[in-house]
């Protein structure tokens, strides 16, 4: 998947990594805990989240302040500066209004914070995992169980023996494979020192934005796993009650990050392209079979008339792949040439 990495320069004089990638409608998602713009692409994880946005919107990611490719010797992480960092990035990115806001996990609290500020710029807010408090505000229990996470941090995250790590990362992904459990311990190895984990994970256990959820005035979706082992789901039918009109989707699901192979990522695809109308679009193929997500990627360029090497070039494909991708759009649109396949599709395709 081919993306295009820049740095913003944040007010505190901060550099931001942040990516673009895929065609249509701006979609934003906010910093969450450990990314690495390059790694993730390569992840059993996270890859196939971004293969999704990039298929149906213009996607901009980026690494929070001490993570990833962003600067990693940062003395201020407070969260006080998710809403700055966030402003930054879309700045500098100069999408056209409005956008899509995706808040994953903590992101959820950035992503909120800028929809009350900029309701103008916002078309779509998307909560998934998100909470209202963090772990040291959800009582005794709650607190307990994270101070003992911070000492297994600062004991043993550097560590060669991944255990230390993967106590923690198996939260995230209890129904993982071996294959991506060990995939996000590298991440936890290679994203971020073992210090600054400790420091973000302090900021984010004691956030809270209740007192702000009434003031949201954009539409609004929030998923939540029923099982989720990272955020409880009490969290997420909170910001769905306290946040004015919001649509609430739970799915049936233990995982914090959502895998390729669950019923319910397709459930989570279906929820974000009906809220925010981005299947319904003329290209469309028929209900019994749709269309890939790569093909969804070729529609756009398929419709601005560039031959199969220059869609080749901008997706990263081989020749043979675009057109093995090219008939299969064509028997699903049920048309027999590139020629009817465009007039198909329409010239608003070229914008999507």
């Amino acid at each position: 998947m081919r993306q295009h990495v820049h740095l913003a320069t944040t007010p505190d004089h901060v550099q931001l990594a942040w990516a673009r990638c895929g065609s249509g409608p701006p979609l934003v998602k906010a910093a969450n805990w450990l990314t690495h713009l390059q790694y993730d692409l390569e992840s059993p994880v996270w890859r196939h989240w971004i293969e999704f946005f990039a298929g149906h919107f213009e996607f901009i990611r980026y690494d929070e302040r001490g993570c990833g490719l962003s600067d990693r010797a940062v003395e201020d992480l407070s969260a006080g500066h998710w809403l700055p960092d966030l402003e930054c990035v879309v700045d500098s990115a100069r999408l056209r209004a409005p956008i899509a806001l995706l808040g994953i996990s903590q992101g959820a609290h950035a992503a909120i914070r800028y929809a009350i500020a900029h309701p103008q710029r916002v078309s779509h807010l998307i909560l998934y995992g998100g909470y209202v408090r963090g772990w040291a505000r959800r009582g005794a229990a709650q607190a307990e169980h994270f101070r003992a996470v911070l000492e297994m941090v600062r004991l043993g995250w550097a560590s060669e023996n991944p255990a230390f790590r993967q106590t923690f990362t198996s939260r995230f992904v209890p129904g993982g494979t071996h294959e991506q459990l060990d995939w996000f311990n590298d991440l936890c190895r290679v994203s971020i020192a073992p210090q600054m984990a400790v420091r973000l994970l302090e900021a984010r256990a004691h956030a809270e934005i209740g007192e702000l959820l009434p003031q949201v005035r954009v539409p609004t979706l929030v998923i939540h796993g029923s099982r989720d082992g990272v955020v409880p789901v009490a969290e997420g039918r909170r910001l769905a009650c306290e946040i004015p009109g919001a649509e609430y989707v739970e799915l049936d699901s233990r995982n914090h990050v959502l895998l390729a192979h669950e019923p319910a990522w397709k459930e989570f695809q279906r929820a974000v392209l009906e809220f925010t109308g981005a299947d319904a679009s003329p290209f469309d193929a028929t209900a019994d079979e749709p269309l890939t997500t790569r093909e969804r990627a070729i529609i756009p360029l398929l419709a601005s008339g560039l031959a199969n090497a220059e869609i080749a070039n901008r997706l990263a494909l081989s020749d043979k792949t675009v057109r093995n991708h090219l008939s299969s759009i064509y028997r699903k649109l049920e048309v027999s040439s590139r020629a009817e396949a465009i007039v198909r599709i329409g010239p608003g395709a070229r914008t999507r």
